[in-house]
């Protein structure tokens, strides 16, 4: 049985039971399998229950948190603004990975197959999910290796390393003029030889690495987000061509958040063959030093910053002083962990 910690804003009362609206200490509560009241020969089906109970991941958006299992199977809560049910058995098997957004839901299963459901995704039946992976023109295209939700869009990987996006495009986070094309029900191709995809919940851009460690962009550039400062400077607020970003801190990207408003950036310092010389000692405690690096609106990324920063810029903060093993991060609309 997996142990669950949760704190902020309390929009699940189905899932943290007895507790206010806002949680402001982190409290530990326990999954309630929903089966678990009903089976009545518990020797039978322990190692069932269990199986269900052991929590592979958690994905959560404003209205809704999905839970898999490592049984592939999925259960998902929604936020008592939009139903006032028990969590529901999602009705797929053998899933592998999950990805809530803003307004939106994927499934990827272990077979490659991708199912979604949204306002921008199934207009006429948001509520159900839909196969969006078999929606892919190129058939030989339609094996997903990796999904990333952002606020209103999905985006696939291919095993071919070919990325798609769809849904909402009013920020042109697909790669499209929005005047042209507001959304699509359709994946549509946005960047070939594609090792990364980086979004978030909350966000209207997207970042993806290619096997060079080359980033490119697309979306929403208003605060500055992307990290390409001629264009903020520029006034030039949305992007909706592919945009490679050169000013890249020295180092191999490991990690990119998105918020609303700011990306941060985890990056293992020095340069490729320093790099591979660490990864090869690690077993003699020589890790390679991580830093992090942040662009955006300040009020969200600030971290001893004053003002908006326009291109990637090393967080300072007396947290980080003499701490160079930086395992993993994480961010929503308005904070970093």
């Amino acid at each position: 049985m997996n142990e669950i910690l949760f704190f902020g804003s309390n929009k699940f009362p189905k899932l943290i039971k007895n507790e206010p609206d806002k949680i402001t200490k982190p409290i530990q509560f326990k999954f309630e399998n929903e089966n678990e009241n009903e089976n009545e020969n518990e020797n039978e089906n322990e190692n069932e229950n269990e199986n269900e109970k052991q929590i592979k991941q958690i994905s959560s958006g404003s209205y809704s948190t999905i839970f898999l299992f490592e049984n592939g199977k999925a259960i998902e809560y929604l936020s008592e603004r939009i139903s006032k049910q028990n969590p529901e058995k999602i009705q797929i098997e053998n899933i592998q990975k999950v990805t809530v957004g803003y307004q939106n839901e994927a499934i990827l299963t272990k077979e490659g197959n991708v199912f979604a459901k949204g306002r921008h995704i199934n207009p006429k039946n948001p509520k159900k999910f839909i196969d969006i992976s078999s929606l892919i023109e190129d058939t030989n295209d339609r094996i997903i290796q990796d999904i990333v939700s952002s606020a209103y869009s999905i985006y696939l990987l291919t095993s071919n390393q070919n990325v798609y996006g769809i849904g909402s495009n009013l920020s042109n986070q697909l790669g499209f003029n929005s005047k042209t094309l507001n959304e699509t029900q359709k994946p549509i191709l946005m960047m070939k030889n594609v090792s990364k995809i980086f979004s978030g919940s909350s966000s209207n851009h997207v970042f993806l690495l290619n096997s060079n460690q080359e980033l490119f962009v697309y979306g929403n550039n208003e605060y500055g987000q992307l990290g390409l400062v001629e264009s903020r400077r520029n006034n030039n607020l949305k992007i909706n061509k592919l945009t490679k970003i050169q000013n890249i801190p020295k180092g191999k990207i490991i990690d990119i958040q998105c918020g609303f408003a700011y990306s941060i950036m985890l990056i293992e310092d020095g340069n490729q063959n320093q790099i591979q010389y660490q990864i090869q000692n690690q077993n003699q405690n020589q890790n390679p030093k991580r830093k992090l690096y942040s662009c955006g609106y300040s009020g969200y990324n600030g971290l001893g910053k004053n003002e908006d920063t326009y291109e990637f810029t090393e967080i300072k903060s007396s947290l980080f002083e003499n701490d160079d093993n930086i395992l993993d991060i994480s961010c929503g609309n308005a904070f970093i962990l």
